[in-house]
């Protein structure tokens, strides 16, 4: 009977862990933006300010030490965020938009639409994600511009799909079919009725989707096809000091540690919203 009350009492305990996990990510991703935000007021130094000593070790006037051309590591990572999350945010809006509505019209008007849709997902769906995006920004040229344009192109297919699914369900539900009955247009209907349902659906994966695209930049700028050189962004910074790695490991720590810290946030904070989505209020 004890052991039976004890393993009864785990689980009030791990609903209060995960609700605080949730809240610290959530808390340290609006830190992030805060100081995004902030960066050219709090910022210690500029970020393409040299110094004459070069690579300095953390210390009191460099918290996070300096990279190889005595710049402020501290400073830059503060511009990274900035850089980063004007990235993110419409790397992963925009194929949101264009995913929400080309489901919507899919799933709404169906027949030789839906079909062309579907075949189109189909066909981009199967190619290998990152290469092709590799190939998309190297085609494009280096820049925010290409950068967006390469995740739009590939990130709209997941989107589509939610949104075409979950409009096909409320329409087959005859609920549309009655709201048409009682003098409704369809555009109305859609509106205020068909989209509200899908919208739950893509605003859950809008919030994995910006970890992805945190990855994507990320990794697109470690191999010098994100943004411009010298331009303070967390892959750049860790592809800048690759070669400093045993003399300088904190060079490539803290920016990448960043990367990691953020990633996990937004995958909790994301769990957090899809469990409510769920109807679960703990965010089990």
């Amino acid at each position: 009977m004890g052991m039976i009350d004890e393993a009864a009492g785990l689980i009030p305990g791990r609903r209060v862990a995960r609700a605080r996990f949730h809240q610290a990510a959530a808390a340290v991703l609006i830190l992030a933006v805060m100081v995004a935000i902030s960066a050219p007021w709090i910022a210690p130094y500029s970020p393409s300010a040299q110094s004459l000593d070069q690579i300095q070790l953390p210390s009191a006037s460099h918290w996070l030490g300096t990279d190889a051309l005595g710049r402020d590591i501290l400073s830059r990572m503060m511009y990274a965020l900035r850089t980063d999350l004007s990235l993110i945010v419409p790397a992963a809006g925009l194929p949101m938009i264009v995913g929400t509505l080309i489901g919507t019209l899919a799933g709404y008007v169906g027949g030789l639409v839906d079909g062309a849709v579907r075949w189109i997902a189909d066909v981009f769906q199967g190619l290998p994600v990152y290469i092709f995006l590799v190939a998309l920004v190297a085609a494009m040229g280096r820049g925010p511009a290409s950068l967006l344009v390469a995740f739009t192109a590939l990130g709209w297919i997941v989107y589509a799909r939610l949104v075409r699914t979950e409009v096909r369900r409320v329409k087959a539900s005859g609920f549309v079919e009655a709201n048409h009955l009682i003098g409704k247009s369809a555009p109305k209907v859609l509106v205020q009725h068909v989209l509200p349902h899908a919208l739950k659906q893509t605003a859950t994966y809008f919030v994995f989707d910006l970890g992805m695209a945190l990855q994507g930049v990320a990794v697109l700028s470690f191999f010098n096809l994100g943004v411009k050189a010298g331009t303070p962004e967390l892959g750049t910074m860790i592809a800048e000091a690759q070669i400093f790695l045993r003399t300088g490991a904190w060079m490539v720590a803290f920016p990448g540690a960043a990367i990691v810290i953020l990633g996990v946030c937004i995958t909790a904070v994301g769990d957090h919203l899809k469990a409510r989505m769920q109807g679960d209020p703990d965010g089990r």
